[in-house]
């Protein structure tokens, strides 16, 4: 996948602690790995933005070992319902976290990371061409993975540098989780242009990650809705920081309001700001908006990426050909994903897409053939970049609080649970909380009388929007 010993000399990662490691050391570090697994298997990987979290991803996909990537803070239940499910041969982990299982066999450690011999007698058949799973919820915890094959990768990766014009002079300091489609690919394409990862886990909010990006120079940075709600009350606009080239965002719509203030502060500072579309079904990206556009066409995810198609078909499955016409969003392209995997003997299927991704968002173009979102076809919310399932949420829910009747709607950013009964209020948020790992502001809990139904007994969604809608 990535030729490290092409760019041997340069800076691969820099870490908020000061550790610099080339490219030359990555290749060797894997090596020394490599030794420790043998050949091909499955690895679960519990991820963050370290180097030994980094060093092991490169070495699984560069020498066919096929890791599953999830949080390092995945709740260690979750953690072992998905390891009895798919019974990996190692897991690859903070070294501060092996005592969780202490019965296992250190078989190697490097850096910050050490990798465990798992007890699991049996192990699944790989396809050929699986190279990496991800999950598709966040981090609920669901089986259900995507199945990405080294094709997927490569040309995403490759259609990415080649739009972006990435080269070995750019510094990308990291704001997303490595184990979440968008961090992910940004590791991808960085490496593969000879690039440095200035890899934190700070946050915006901290003052140690704004000078950990001046300190190290850093040239981009990329984010969700929520991080550029976030740069704006934090005043990003008037701080210098004379080494940033480029922004990037994706993992939800912008509004057009912050969409545009960007794009002017972006062009009126000679920096680019650069929306994109994706989904972890088609790798990462499917779309981009090319920065020059960015004012003129704000609201817009832009255009299909080099190698990749768009168009639209209606409800009767007829492809939609006139200008601002709402139809579900097509893909075709080289990353679309395999298929899913929800068990370990899923693993052996082969490609079950065959190129084309019916994405479930509905979107219009403009007579200049740019793509605009305009809603989404399924029940899913992206929340701070984290895709949860709504329906998934519900049974969550229903599942740890019996007798509690709840649904689960709302907007991007904004989960609104709706429940009958006062009392169960504050137990369901810190349980949400706690499943989820994600900010407790993003969680609404709304008591009402009764959850509107049909006839039928399906919930009545729609009746629902006018409490968030409300409160907007």
């Amino acid at each position: 996948m990535w030729d490290l010993l092409k760019f041997r000399n340069n800076d691969a990662i820099i870490d908020e602690y000061g550790s610099k490691v080339s490219y030359d050391d990555m290749e060797r570090k894997g090596k020394e790995l490599m030794e420790s697994i043998g050949g091909r298997c499955l690895v679960f990987s519990l991820c963050r933005n370290s180097i030994g979290s980094v060093i092991g991803y490169v070495t699984f996909i560069n020498h066919g070992i096929v890791p599953v990537m999830l949080n390092e803070s995945l709740d260690k239940e979750l953690l072992e319902e998905l390891l009895n499910s798919y019974k990996p041969k190692y897991l690859w982990l903070p070294s501060e976290q092996t005592e969780y299982f202490s019965s296992w066999k250190t078989v190697h450690s490097s850096f910050d990371y050490t990798l465990l011999r798992t007890p699991y007698e049996v192990q699944f058949p790989l396809f050929d061409e699986l190279a990496l799973l991800l999950t598709t919820s966040g981090s609920t915890g669901s089986p259900k993975f995507v199945r990405q094959s080294y094709t997927n990768i490569r040309e995403n990766t490759r259609s990415i540098v080649e739009y972006l014009k990435l080269d070995d002079t750019e510094r990308a300091i990291t704001t997303l989780p490595m184990n979440y489609t968008y961090g992910l690919s940004i590791i991808n394409t960085h490496l593969m242009a000879g690039a440095t990862l200035l890899l934190t886990d700070k946050s915006l909010m901290q003052k140690e990650f704004w000078q950990f990006f001046k300190d190290n120079r850093a040239t981009s940075f990329g984010g969700v809705p929520y991080t550029y709600e976030m740069l704006k009350r934090l005043r990003f606009m008037k701080m210098e920081l004379p080494s940033l080239r480029t922004m990037t965002q994706a993992g939800g719509k912008l509004t057009e309001k912050l969409h545009e203030e960007f794009a002017r502060f972006a062009a009126e500072n000679k920096k680019n700001f650069v929306v994109m579309y994706g989904q972890c079904e088609a790798t990462a990206r499917m779309g981009y908006l090319p920065p020059d556009k960015a004012i003129e066409k704000k609201g817009s995810m832009g255009v299909a990426i080099p190698g990749g198609t768009f168009s639209l078909i209606d409800t009767k499955g007829e492809e939609v050909d006139e200008s601002y016409v709402t139809g579900e969003l097509v893909y075709k392209g080289p990353n679309v994903t395999l298929g899913y995997a929800e068990c370990g003997e899923d693993l052996a299927k082969g490609d079950e897409r065959g190129g084309i991704l019916h994405t479930g968002d509905m979107a219009q173009f403009d007579d200049d053939g740019y793509f605009y979102i305009v809603g989404r076809k399924k029940r899913f919310l992206k929340i701070y970049g984290n895709r949860v399932n709504l329906d998934e949420m519900e049974r969550m829910i229903k599942g740890a609080f019996e007798d509690i009747n709840c649904a689960c709607a709302g907007m991007d950013d904004s989960m609104y649970i709706f429940i009958t009964e006062m009392s169960a209020a504050e137990r369901i948020k810190e349980f949400v909380v706690k499943k989820t790992k994600l900010n407790a502001k993003a969680f609404h809990i709304t008591v009402i009388d009764e959850i509107p139904q049909n006839d039928a007994g399906k919930t009545l969604y729609k009746e629902l929007e006018r409490y968030y809608e409300e409160e907007e």
